[in-house]
């Protein structure tokens, strides 16, 4: 067993919004880890946390050294990040001293510069950011899975242009997700985020909808800090927006909810697949 699996060691959970970092806590005590200290932010992190873990420590978005010190004082080595802050709060953050310090260095300014930044301060005093992906594994999806209806010859090719098109817009740290159509880029994930992208994609689809939508990680993604994942909430999305195909980067996604994503994908005829 690989020192990251190790139980005897505590470990901290840097607890953003949605389901993750519940799924998380109780993946980790399953496996038999010894003590889980979390941070919660306000308005983001689900309150049901609470229940799951050792103890929680309640924090304003841009709290970086109180943060830090909710580890460092518990005698916390090694920690986890997962969960989404939303967008808005990114902007309306009252950073602290040392967060303020850390934007000011940056001169790109997007998620992996942020959060491996933060890595680098929680390693400066005595804590590790590790993947959480060894806990996770059972809902990451390999090759060959599908859900739904077979891909028709369009729907294929439709998958493998998206795939091509998705991979180098990611590259250019722009988004994870687009939506095409017949060999036609119809809308590509922003700040905005998944649902909003799958929304306007569908809309832009027409009437008839039939839109592909292809999920996929980074170049040299850092599974540290965000794990691309999808669940029922997605496939509702697909549904409302028309989109008939929902791709995910095989081995490199969290599929969440998976009774409610196969219940959906069996009754609207969406076919789920991974690439």
């Amino acid at each position: 067993m690989s020192s990251t699996l190790e139980t005897s060691e505590p470990i901290g959970l840097i607890a953003g919004s949605r389901s993750l970092p519940l799924l998380f806590a109780r993946q980790a005590r399953a496996s038999g880890i010894s003590k889980i200290v979390a941070v919660a932010f306000e308005k983001e992190t689900d309150p049901a946390l609470t229940s799951l873990v050792d103890e929680i420590v309640w924090l304003r978005v841009g709290q970086l050294s109180k943060m830090i010190a909710a580890f460092t004082s518990r005698g916390i080595r090694r920690c986890v990040m997962l969960g989404q802050i939303a967008p808005k709060n990114l902007f309306d953050l009252r950073p602290d001293l040392r967060a303020m310090g850390l934007l000011l260095k940056l001169k790109e300014k997007n998620a992996h510069t942020i959060f491996g930044a933060i890595a680098r301060e929680l390693k400066q005093d005595g804590v590790e950011l590790i993947e959480a992906t060894p806990w996770m594994r059972t809902y990451m999806p390999g090759p060959g899975f599908r859900l739904g209806p077979e891909l028709t010859k369009s729907q294929k090719e439709d998958v493998e242009f998206g795939y091509r098109i998705a991979k180098e817009v990611s590259r250019l740290e722009i988004g994870q997700i687009i939506v095409v159509k017949e060999g036609v880029v119809l809308a590509v994930e922003g700040f905005e985020g998944t649902d909003s992208c799958l929304r306007r994609g569908g809309e832009l689809a027409g009437k008839k909808g039939g839109a592909v939508a292809v999920k996929v990680a980074r170049e040299k993604h850092d599974m540290r800090f965000d794990i691309p994942c999808f669940g029922g909430t997605t496939l509702d999305t697909c549904r409302e927006a028309g989109i008939r195909v929902f791709a995910f980067e095989s081995g490199k996604a969290l599929l969440m909810d998976l009774e409610n994503v196969e219940e959906t994908a069996r009754r609207q005829g969406i076919t789920v697949v991974g690439i």
